[in-house]
């Protein structure tokens, strides 16, 4: 597959896999030379890349293939009966606002007790204001927030790339205490919602992962595509 000749690479070591204990990945990371303009997100997102801060990565792990980059048509998209009743749910429970993602403590306690009371911290302690800027904020693309809200309270935070043709679910942390909404499930059916009012043809979902509990939720949302040997192959 061809890199885009508008990224360069800013480090390529190999490390420990982020999603598969006892693998070696290697993710080069990359940085747009200017901003991103629309179709140049779409091609990213088509070519298998996905975002953190300002960098783009795609995993060229050598003895390993377990990242499956996954997106949904949002036209063709078809929920279960499960995700109707969340979606019912969540409709009753959730105020939905769309925003320029920002930063507050309110964002920051969410996001620490989100990733370390579900097992997603891989080091120890909370991360800090400058962490989050890192990871969520500083985008070299256009970016929204989508946030849920209950009582005035805020439960949860996803962030969201715009493309021309497409959107990416670039992270989403929730409120613990408020898992019997389902609130992530719900921000992936407002982020289909948000696609089709954008008229956008795709919601990239990033990787699948079959073995790591944290990404294998995501088969349950189809049909879908996932790409396999650069070929988007479908899955119902």
């Amino acid at each position: 597959m061809l890199e885009p000749d508008f990224l360069h690479v800013a480090m390529d070591e190999p490390d420990q896999c982020p999603y598969l204990t006892g693998q070696t990945a290697r993710m080069p990371l990359r940085v747009p030379r200017v901003g991103l303009y629309g179709e140049q997100v779409d091609q990213l997102l088509e070519s298998g890349f996905r975002r953190t801060g300002l960098f783009f990565y795609r995993t060229q792990c050598p003895n390993c293939q377990a990242c499956e980059a996954t997106r949904l048509e949002v036209q063709t998209f078809k929920p279960t009966r499960s995700q109707k009743r969340v979606q019912k749910k969540g409709d009753a429970a959730f105020e939905t606002r769309i925003a320029t993602p920002t930063l507050d403590a309110t964002r920051l306690r969410l996001f620490n007790e989100h990733r370390l009371k579900r097992g997603l911290a891989q080091r120890e302690g909370a991360l800090d204001e400058g962490d989050y800027r890192g990871f969520l904020l500083n985008a070299p693309c256009e970016s929204v927030e989508l946030s849920l809200w209950k009582g005035g309270e805020l439960q949860a935070v996803s962030i969201t790339d715009v493309g021309a043709n497409s959107l990416s679910a670039v992270y989403c942390f929730f409120d613990p205490e408020s898992s019997g909404l389902s609130p992530g499930t719900y921000a992936i059916l407002q982020q289909i919602r948000f696609a089709e009012q954008l008229e956008r043809k795709w919601l990239y979902l990033g990787y699948y992962v079959r073995d790591n509990r944290h990404l294998n939720y995501k088969s349950r949302f189809g049909p879908q595509q996932r790409l396999l040997s650069n070929t988007w192959v479908n899955f119902d």
